[in-house]
């Protein structure tokens, strides 16, 4: 293993971001942005609502959250807006077309609704639900992929479904969904799968009519490569939005572990990538395609870092990652062009696609096509977070749902944590805190019951925000001599403690500066940096040569409780006599403490926050200090 993770840097250092290099996903998101400004339009008009553009602007969004940059988010939003009227209507679609490769764009709309909260976009999203809802189907429950193709399945449809399909259901609450999306990777594999070489068929037809069908199985004749990467993507985004407890969830990872398997045989032992005919690597016409090569990169990569496959195939998305930069990567004053994508394949139509071989390698090869370009970008970003994931081996990180427990109604009426929420992407959550944590290799859980020594034991770090009032909650839980003590001894005994507390009337103070004062922290009853409006300098702050924020220069926190100490604890920024953040040493284990929630996404998303401040960078700093003290932990354990 340590000759692979010597591979893995030598591969993927280049697409890491710092302050002096920009990522090869910034350089291949900002080129595609610079490319198509405004929606792929031609002649000043908005393209059509398509899978395209969708597959392109989920790559931006993984930009995105890995770096905390608006610009992404706001081109994603620009782009859509084009299409989604204030009523919820999309200009452009057509849904008794029942084609489904039109509600892959409901991931965007997903996306835009939980951050921004406009109900135009849940508006839209559901009517994509809807079509899916009267998609007709195969005999035994398979999603036609289009009306014009009756009793048809293909490969694409899946990603083009299913994704969506699933982060609906669990944003409305739809257990039974779960069972119907699981069947339609069952129902494919089982109609599709070659029990020779493991590969899947691009489609099947049910009725075995089809010209291109083999009358025996139904299937097409070939095993075309970009079919097989919407599969392999489809299979990875879906388990990652599964209920762990779902008895299907078990089925859907030994189908990607055969499916990898599968991808794993075919690749260039020369390259690692993959032929556009997967099977036939020295049949005169075939060649490396360079979207396919993507789409398997990124999904090995994501079930590795997920766990859904072993690491063994992490060899294989090493080596496919450094042929797609070696074969298909071109840069030139600054702008990314990517070559080798197939511009389109498919079955049936006019003028009529046999799948025959010949066909396959007869379509147009292309520089740029939109979904190679955002195969690419989800890869980059994989791969960045994979490189960076080994970096904890698999610490937990725990986020306290018990003193801070405030609820709300979500859009199916039902009462759910919000406020401070690993899942939660509108302005007051910590989904990006938790996306840094998950791309460091962390565990992100959620501690609902009160501390005890039995669920802090497999804790690494434990954060408590913003505990509630009686204003806040109408039975709110306080911290009491009990979970005091809990805490305490967890921290002595190597825990690594974060309070990200909050300012007067916004926070409780007493109890929990009962825990505070064992760590030599006293949170003031007051409220620094009080800003009206627009983002000031005001509540800006600057570190140099900070033992925490090593890379960050400048960040903003306003609204902030300031701190009293004594021993052990000692400041980590000051400010015109105020001390604004601190870290204590007790017994083994460390404590982190500021007068705010801070790591909140409207101070790290970059939608809003103005780009000279660097709160992300901020953030990331933070979780690899953490990771720091874990290791200096287990340093003097060993002692």
């Amino acid at each position: 293993m340590n000759r692979i993770l010597n591979i893995l840097l030598l591969v993927c250092v280049s697409g890491v971001s710092t302050a002096q290099n920009m990522s090869l996903a910034e350089k291949v998101s900002n080129s595609a942005m610079n490319l198509w400004k405004d929606s792929m339009a031609a002649e000043n008009k908005p393209a059509k609502w398509t899978y395209d553009q969708a597959l392109l602007n989920k790559g931006l969004e993984a930009t995105w959250y890995n770096t905390g940059n608006g610009n992404y988010f706001k081109y994603i939003q620009k782009q859509t807006d084009l299409f989604i009227t204030e009523d919820g209507n999309i200009r452009t679609y057509k849904q008794s077309d029942y084609n489904i490769d039109n509600v892959l764009g409901g991931r965007v709309l997903l996306s835009l609704y939980k951050v921004t909260g406009k109900e135009k976009y849940f508006k839209a999203a559901t009517l994509l639900r809807e079509q899916l809802r009267n998609q007709p189907r195969t005999n035994e429950g398979g999603f036609w992929h289009k009306k014009r193709y009756p009793n048809q399945m293909w490969l694409d449809g899946l990603y083009m479904g299913e994704p969506f399909y699933a982060e609906y259901a669990a944003l409305v609450h739809d257990s039974a969904a779960f069972d119907d999306i699981a069947n339609q990777f069952i129902w494919m594999e089982n109609h599709a799968r070659d029990e020779a070489t493991g590969l899947l068929y691009h489609g099947w037809d049910e009725s075995k009519k089809e010209k291109w069908s083999n009358p025996a199985n139904g299937c097409s004749p070939n095993f075309w490569a970009r079919s097989m990467g919407w599969y392999a993507m489809a299979l990875v985004d879906v388990l990652e939005q599964f209920p762990d407890n779902h008895p299907k969830k078990q089925a859907l990872k030994q189908i990607m572990i055969r499916l990898v398997e599968a991808i794993k045989s075919t690749r260039d032992e020369k390259t690692g990538l993959w032929w556009d005919v997967m099977n036939l690597p020295d049949k005169k016409g075939n060649y490396l395609e360079a979207s396919a090569s993507a789409m398997f990169v990124y999904s090995i990569a994501k079930s590795i870092r997920l766990g859904y496959i072993p690491k063994d195939y992490l060899t294989t998305a090493l080596y496919g990652y450094g042929g797609i930069q070696k074969q298909f990567v071109v840069e030139k004053d600054g702008q990314i062009t990517f070559n080798g994508t197939v511009s389109v394949s498919g079955l049936g139509g006019d003028p009529y696609r046999d799948g025959s071989y010949e066909y396959y390698i007869g379509e147009k090869v292309i520089p740029n096509d939109p979904k190679g370009i955002g195969a690419l970008i989800l890869a980059c970003n994989e791969m960045d977070n994979l490189l960076t994931g080994f970096s904890t081996g698999g610490l937990t990180v725990k986020l306290d749902n018990y003193f801070n427990a405030e609820f709300k109604k979500d859009v199916t009426g039902k009462l759910m944590p919000y406020h401070y929420q690993w899942n939660e992407k509108a302005n007051g959550g910590f989904s990006l805190f938790g996306h840094v944590f998950n791309a460091y290799g962390f565990k992100t859980e959620t501690l609902k019951d009160a501390p005890t020594a039995n669920n802090l034991k497999d804790a690494a770090v434990y954060i408590l925000v913003d505990p509630d009032t009686k204003e806040e909650t109408a039975t709110p839980h306080f911290l009491e001599a009990e979970n005091i003590k809990n805490i305490v001894d967890w921290v002595k005994c190597g825990g690594i403690l974060v309070v990200l507390h909050n300012d007067k009337g916004n926070t409780e103070f007493e109890h929990t500066n009962q825990l505070m004062k064992n760590f030599g922290i006293q949170f003031k009853e007051d409220s620094r940096n009080h800003v009206e409006g627009t983002y000031s300098d005001a509540a800006a702050f600057t570190f140099k040569n900070n033992e925490v924020f090593k890379t960050a220069k400048k960040v903003y926190l306003k609204e902030i409780s300031t701190l009293s100490l004594s021993k052990p604890a000692k400041p980590v920024l000051t400010d015109k006599k105020d001390t604004i953040i601190a870290v204590a040493k007790v017994g083994k284990g460390t404590v982190f403490a500021v007068g705010d929630p801070w790591f909140y996404n409207e101070y790290t998303d970059g939608r809003k926050l103005p780009a000279e401040y660097e709160n992300y960078a901020a953030m990331q700093d933070m979780v690899k200090w953490l990771i720091d003290q874990t290791k200096k932990r287990v340093v003097e354990k060993k002692k």
